[in-house]
């Protein structure tokens, strides 16, 4: 592992701030990791240009990666991948037009081979901080190390959870 230091940054983006409520989420896990992000709407079909602007020049506005939420047809996140050599990780938002969620979890998760998106469970925007932080991780020590940390949090709750069974 390297000793890269940050500024780290992480775009999220969503189809409609209606998906705000979920797409916060991603937000607050970077947050409690130190790790910055920048929020936007984004609409892979009311505005197109402006998501492949996005995409194209995230790499140039310092982003090490991108979240990209979004409900129904959910094309959001495979056409950011498109165009970037960012990770991109997909939250399938369960939205008022939605198939109980299941058109927006296939539409991110079956991408054709060349164009991956990491994607994540329905709404699961928290999850996706997580990645982030864990990619981030991956290359920063200090990063690497609040994970651990993290990591062994989760173990204390569950431990914690048995003894209040007890």
């Amino acid at each position: 592992m390297s000793n890269a230091t940050g500024p780290h940054k992480v775009g999220i983006i969503m189809g409609s701030k209606s998906d705000l409520n979920i797409m916060q989420q991603a937000a607050d896990a970077l947050t409690e990791f130190g790790i910055e992000s920048e929020i936007s709407v984004v609409s892979a079909h009311r505005t197109p240009e402006a998501m492949m602007d996005f995409a194209r020049t995230a790499r140039d506005r310092g982003l090490c990666c991108i979240i990209a939420g979004a409900g129904g047809a959910a094309h959001l996140p495979g056409m950011v991948a498109a165009v970037t050599t960012l990770p991109v990780i997909g939250v399938p938002v369960k939205s008022s037009n939605s198939i109980d969620g299941w058109d927006s979890i296939l539409s991110i998760l079956q991408m054709p081979g060349g164009v991956p998106v990491a994607t994540v469970a329905l709404d699961g925007a928290k999850n996706a901080g997580i990645l982030a932080v864990e990619m981030i991780g991956a290359f920063d020590d200090g990063v690497a190390e609040k994970m651990s940390a993290y990591k062994e949090a989760l173990k204390d709750k569950v431990k914690k959870m048995n003894e209040e069974l007890s």
